[in-house]
């Protein structure tokens, strides 16, 4: 079942008609997976009319929404965080349930599109029927998370993939966008203590509602041992996400899988002490505001830089401004008037 028009080369009299959203949204509920991953390409696509039925199907799939345990994955480079969601999605999918991976890659500045491709550093999670692995270009936003992963996420719900992995690009300055988006933030750590602690974004630790150190195995687990404790020092000097839940930090193997039923256990303490306060639906509730105002300002960002008025001065405007003739005040104020229709 296709969402948008086949392109291939037979007779138009022959086609498959492309299936309406309704159709797309009740082959999704029914577990798919082919849907969900064409429903997924439409959500991603920058076409007018195939964000109209992307709106039109997420409409269709919001009733069925809402139900899943939402992930936010994020590490140092090298912390493993592919071969730690593999571990983590098996232990979980042998617990009976069913997990989708949107695994979101650097975009390649050449062609757009992903350039890690986490399906080939999943191979046995990809394999498995209870799991859904989706990589996806960041495509340049911030945040480390693609524009339409929040939408993607609601596709996977719908699917009935009770829990929701979303993995980041990694950690730098921008990498926090992913917490307004999930129900638990986990950030994955190395063995290294006091040293790459220096190494990484305060702002992002304080995001954190677990931190596990990963490769806790042969001869770093002491080390490993040493970094949690200098870990939890730092989280008391830290304020916490939720006044409900105080940070835990542990450790695992993703390679041995020895410590990942600990973070699963962990995760369901963690939903289980903000639901029973009722912080979780109030997270949500923010996320969704959130949500509905970074959508906002990305739409009004792109129908700036797309207005005829502002493309015909915005090369001039640059020029002078990265040549010292005007202020970017002065430019942007210009810039700004033009596309709204004021004059000066």
């Amino acid at each position: 079942m296709t969402v948008t028009p086949h392109s291939g080369s037979q007779p138009s009299g022959s086609r498959r008609p492309a299936a309406s959203p309704a159709e797309t949204a009740e082959a999704i509920r029914r577990g798919d997976r082919r849907a969900l991953a064409r429903a997924i390409t439409l959500i991603e696509s920058t076409r007018a009319d195939h964000r109209a039925m992307a709106e039109e199907l997420l409409a269709e799939l919001l009733p069925h929404t809402g139900n899943s345990i939402r992930i936010g994955i994020s590490g140092v480079p090298g912390v493993g965080k592919s071969t730690f969601i593999e571990a983590f999605g098996l232990h979980v999918i042998g617990q009976g349930h069913k997990v989708a991976v949107l695994a979101v890659d650097p975009s390649s500045q050449r062609t757009g599109g992903s350039i890690l491709g986490d399906k080939t550093r999943m191979e046995e999670l990809t394999r498995n029927t209870s799991a859904f692995i989706r990589p996806s270009p960041s495509g340049g936003t911030l945040g480390g998370v693609a524009r339409r992963t929040r939408e993607a996420m609601l596709a996977c719900e719908a699917a009935g993939y009770d829990v929701v992995i979303v993995e980041t690009v990694g950690v730098g300055q921008s990498e926090t966008a992913v917490s307004d988006m999930v129900d638990l933030f986990m950030l994955l750590l190395l063995p290294g203590g006091g040293d790459e602690l220096q190494g990484i974004k305060k702002g992002i630790v304080e995001l954190a509602d677990l931190i596990v150190v990963n490769k806790a195995d042969g001869a770093l687990v002491n080390a490993a041992r040493h970094a949690v404790a200098e870990y939890r020092h730092a989280l008391a000097l830290l304020r916490s996400p939720s006044k409900d839940w105080k940070v835990p930090v542990l450790t695992c193997s993703a390679a041995t899988r020895i410590g990942v039923p600990e973070v699963w256990e962990t995760i369901g303490k963690y939903r289980s002490t903000l639901s029973a306060t009722g912080a979780l639906d109030v997270r949500r509730a923010e996320q969704a505001r959130a949500w509905m105002w970074s959508e906002i300002a990305e739409t009004l960002t792109d129908a700036f830089r797309h207005h005829p008025a502002v493309r015909a001065d915005l090369a001039t405007a640059e020029y002078a401004v990265t040549h010292a003739e005007t202020t970017p005040t002065v430019a942007a104020r210009a810039l700004l008037e033009k596309f709204l229709g004021r004059s000066r």
